[in-house]
């Protein structure tokens, strides 16, 4: 299990990451995110022990550090030697972790074959493109079989059929009871993973906890309006009601708290219809700009 603990960490006067806190157990998907800038890649750096925290702590099953995990690092930019071969670096990566040599061939075999690159381990790295580049490196991080898998930006430059490999991989991984942090900007496959999420803005947790609650607390109840549409607008714009006018009728949008029938006596004197009354509950990617957006 993976425990962040009031985690912060300030560069001057600039405030990276501020008292960050949350747990992953094995088996489970976490997603961390953020916009460029949040906090994301230096909090990644503490866990890692690459930045030392100006406060808070990290623990691995209850022990200090990461000294005690095997772990596996998927960095967002590229981190290939491209003079080198694919399988000469693959081997030296592997070796860096203390595998043997029948361990490193047998692993290497497996994920190339998995990942669809076997005819490129004998290329140069810089040869291949982006999106075998990132397969490669996904080989990196997991062929030491670690116990902890970190992924920021996992699915970049990776087209339609390769993005479902990697879904299929990281199902696989996590059914195997690996501890998984994934840092995306592509709130679809994020949806597909993760249990829990932090959100974080200027360094800052705004969003944590369990996804389906969050996406839950954020429902929104949709009234579907006909009638007298430009006083029903007019209504809704003084009393700060969002709304869309759609196909000659209007759209309002409640908060999950907030009492449509309420609403409903108040517009009753407009003369205005009820035609249906919908709830739904938000992407991550709407709730996402609703609370990070500019």
């Amino acid at each position: 299990m993976l425990e962040i603990k009031g985690l912060s960490k300030t560069y001057g006067s600039k405030v990276a990451v501020d008292s960050l806190s949350f747990t992953v157990s094995p088996g489970e998907v976490f997603g961390l995110l953020g916009r460029n800038g949040a906090g994301k890649t230096t909090t990644i750096k503490m866990m890692l022990g690459l930045v030392a925290p100006d406060s808070g702590s990290v623990s691995w099953n209850h022990q200090k550090g990461l000294r005690h995990a095997s772990y596996g690092y998927l960095p967002e930019e590229r981190g290939l030697y491209p003079k080198t071969k694919v399988v000469e670096q693959l081997s030296y990566f592997a070796k860096l972790e203390g595998m043997g040599k029948n361990d490193i061939k047998k692993s290497i075999d497996y994920w190339i074959e998995r990942f669809d690159i076997g005819m490129y381990k004998n290329k140069l790295a810089g040869d291949l493109s982006k999106g075998n580049q990132q397969k490669v490196q996904l080989v990196a991080t997991l062929l030491h079989n670690p116990d902890l898998i970190i992924l920021d930006e996992p699915f970049s430059g990776l087209d339609p059929v390769n993005t479902n490999l990697l879904t299929e991989v990281i199902l696989e991984e996590k059914e195997k009871g690996k501890v998984i942090i994934m840092s995306s900007h592509q709130m679809d496959q994020v949806e597909k993973f993760c249990k829990d999420v932090v959100l974080m803005k200027d360094g800052k947790a705004v969003i944590s906890g369990d996804l389906a609650a969050v996406k839950d607390s954020y429902g929104m109840m949709n009234l579907s309006l006909y009638g007298n549409l430009p006083g029903l607008a007019k209504f809704c714009a003084a009393n700060d009601y969002p709304f869309a006018e759609e196909a000659k009728r209007i759209i309002v949008s409640l908060k999950k708290e907030q009492d449509p029938l309420t609403i409903l006596s108040q517009i009753k004197q407009e003369g205005v219809g009820v035609s249906e009354v919908t709830y739904l509950q938000p992407t991550l990617h709407q709730i996402f700009i609703d609370k990070v957006g500019s």
